[in-house]
């Protein structure tokens, strides 16, 4: 880190063989650069998507599947998969899946659509395939998460709460929520940490595109200034300043959510 901190000072091109210290001036630019702007957006959109919805549906389905049976623990096993999968295997499939002429646009004309969207040729679509892709990946994580939380509740307080005359939803709001903030916190900051370093779906589903950056992300630049473009200097600034919003994020969500966690 201290190395990438005092590489952003200077005007490092690997193509080039001096090197001078040019003091905050790529930290400047950073933030008069559209493009760079544009991937933060991008970036924290993304890290948004892939935090709020394989959570709620992750924390949806291990309810569902938080009892005994075979049937159960197929599907538990089956939600499992995606997660022992290489992302760039997922991507490359999902890549093939989501084309203009792929196969769920294959099906959707044989429904009868006869303009089926471009998924990830249309510049208003493609961020949220990627997005889309993510958290098919991600909400195999969250189940089994959730349903660890779910089976580490003591069934005495729940028992308990019905004893009361709480229903369903009561139980939910007032014993499990908060036994599970602990999960929460987990999966929040793990997710929010992996939405801010995206790489693999975006250069292997879209490489950037369509267009020109539509689908940046901070991660993506930071390897094409850095490596292809040869600008060292002005990559590690980009990557100093991800590393900020990392730290600022996870520290302030990790406060929050701590806060309402219980002890038995």
């Amino acid at each position: 880190m201290v190395v990438a901190i005092g590489t952003s000072t200077t005007d490092a091109n690997q193509f080039r063989a001096t090197v001078e210290f040019i003091g905050l001036q790529n930290y400047v630019r950073l933030f008069q650069d559209p493009a760079f702007l544009h991937a933060l957006s991008n970036t924290v959109i993304i890290a948004a998507l892939i935090t709020v919805v394989p959570n709620a549906l992750g924390l949806g389905i291990a309810i569902l599947l938080d009892r005994a049976g075979w049937i159960f623990n197929a599907l538990r096993a089956a939600f499992f998969v995606p997660i022992v999968l290489s992302s760039v295997v997922v991507s490359v499939t999902w890549g093939m899946i989501l084309s203009d002429d792929g196969l769920l646009n294959s099906m959707l004309k044989n429904l009868g659509v006869a303009d089926p969207p471009g998924w990830v040729s249309d510049p208003n679509l493609a961020l949220y395939s990627i997005a889309g892709v993510i958290c098919w990946q991600s909400l195999g994580v969250a189940v089994v998460l959730f349903l660890a939380g779910l089976q580490g509740i003591p069934r005495e307080l729940l028992e308990a709460a019905e004893i009361d005359g709480a229903g369903r939803f009561a139980r939910f709001r007032t014993v499990t929520w908060p036994l599970l903030a602990p999960v929460v916190t987990i999966t929040v900051t793990l997710s929010l940490i992996g939405g801010f370093k995206v790489y693999d779906q975006v250069k292997v589903i879209t490489n950037g595109g369509p267009g020109v950056g539509t689908t940046n992300t901070l991660a993506f630049d930071i390897v094409r200034y850095s490596v292809e473009a040869g600008q060292v200097g002005y990559g590690q600034a980009m990557a100093t300043v991800m590393l900020a919003i990392i730290a600022f994020v996870s520290i302030f969500v990790l406060r929050a959510l701590q806060r309402r966690e219980v002890d038995l």
